[in-house]
């Protein structure tokens, strides 16, 4: 059994980051401001102003605020669409390629 409330595998780093979503398309790549709301090992949400379709790939570029530190890219697939408000989306991805 797990010692932490929501009973995950693995735990989510709460985050409240500027992220350029870009949707993957076969005709045109589109690019997106996000805020990253958390991230974990398999998968992270985001909110965006306009809903993604269910199985949309996406890459998540995350910017690291040391230069030290290198920037995440992540590729992943929308899994969860929750409308939280007018105009305010929180997309949850499942991750499956991080470079």
């Amino acid at each position: 059994m797990k010692d932490f409330d929501d009973k995950r595998d693995f735990y989510r780093m709460m985050l409240n980051s500027e992220v350029i979503v870009t949707v993957i398309d076969d005709e045109v790549n589109s690019q997106l401001s996000a805020t990253c709301r958390d991230l974990s090992a398999t998968g992270m949400a985001f909110e965006i102003e306009h809903p993604l379709a269910i199985s949309t790939h996406v890459k998540v570029r995350v910017d690291s605020a040391s230069s030290q530190i290198q920037a995440l890219d992540i590729r992943g697939r929308v899994v969860r669409i929750e409308e939280e408000s007018k105009n305010c989306y929180l997309i949850g991805i499942t991750i499956e390629e991080i470079d």
